[in-house]
C-alpha cells in the first residue's frame, strides 16, 4: 500500500505507514547502493540536535512552545531507539548527508502527525523544514551529529572496553610475574625477561593511547553548528 507525497521535485509514492516522506524516499530509489545503512548513532545524534535547536528557536521567538514540545518529544523517541526502523538510507548518498537530515526531520514530523490522528504526510502541525530543520543547515547539522555519535561511543562503549583490557593486563602482568622467556630483537633471540613484563608493556601502551583518546575527545565538543552553508566560489 502506498500513499502520494509532493515535494519541491513533484509527487511520489511512499510506503502507506512509513514515517518517513517523500525526501526519503527519493533518496531510497537515487542511491540505491549496497547494504551499509546510516550508522543509528548518527540519527539519534542528529536527533538530538533538532531537540536543542528547537529550545534555542524558541527562545529566540522563532517557534512557539507547543511546537517546540512536539519536536523535543519525538526526538526523544528517536533517541530511545523506538523508531530505528524508520531510517533505511545508505551510507551512499550526497556528501552532506543532506537525505539522513531530512529522513529524520520527515519521521519528527510523521511521529507528531500520527499521534494527533492527523495523515502521514500532511506535515500538521510540524513542518520538516520549516519547524524540525529551522535555523539549520545540513552543512553543519551532519557533521555535529558526528561528532556528538562519537563521543557518545567513544565514553559508552571504546573507553569502558580500553579500561577492562588494561585492567586486564594489569592483572595478568603480575599473575605471570615469575614466567620465564626468550626475548627477541630483529628475529633473534635477546636477553631473557619475564611474561609478566612483556604484558606491562602492552598494559603501559594501552595506557598512553587512552590518554590520548581521551585529550583528543575535548576537540569534539565544540561543534559546528551555524545555520548557514557558505560556498567558495
Amino acid at each position: 500500500m502506498k500513499r502520494l507525497e509532493k515535494d519541491s521535485l513533484g509527487s511520489i509514492d511512499v510506503p502507506k505507514n512509513a514515517l518517513w516522506g517523500a525526501q526519503t524516499q527519493r533518496s531510497i530509489l537515487n542511491f540505491a547502493i549496497g547494504d551499509e545503512l546510516i550508522p543509528i548513532e548518527i540519527i539519534h545524534a542528529i536527533a538530538q540536535i533538532k531537540a536543542s535547536a528547537a529550545r534555542v528557536n524558541n527562545h529566540l521567538g522563532l517557534i512557539n512552545t507547543e511546537i517546540t514540545e512536539y519536536i523535543t518529544e519525538a526526538s526523544s523517541e528517536i533517541i530511545e531507539g523506538k523508531h530505528n526502523d524508520q531510517f533505511p538510507l545508505k551510507v551512499w548518498q550526497t556528501g552532506s548527508g543532506t537525505q539522513t537530515n531530512m529522513n529524520v526531520n520527515e519521521v519528527i514530523s510523521n511521529i507528531v502527525a500520527k499521534r494527533l490522528n492527523n495523515p502521514l504526510g500532511s506535515h500538521n502541525p510540524l513542518h520538516p523544514n520549516d519547524h524540525v530543520n529551522r535555523s539549520q543547515s545540513t552543512n553543519d547539522v551532519f557533521p555535529a551529529a558526528i561528532q556528538i555519535a562519537t563521543i557518545i561511543t567513544s565514553k559508552d562503549e571504546l573507553i569502558p572496553e580500553f579500561k577492562k583490557l588494561i585492567n586486564l593486563f594489569h592483572h595478568k602482568s603480575k599473575e605471570w610475574k615469575d614466567i620465564i622467556k626468550i626475548g627477541r630483537t630483529h628475529l633473534q633471540d635477546a636477553v631473557p625477561l619475564t611474561l609478566g613484563q612483556e604484558v606491562s608493556a602492552w598494559e603501559a601502551q594501552l595506557e598512553t593511547a587512552l590518554g590520548r583518546i581521551e585529550i583528543n575527545l575535548k576537540e569534539l565538543y565544540q561543534l559546528p553548528l551555524g545555520g548557514t552553508a557558505m560556498e567558495r566560489g
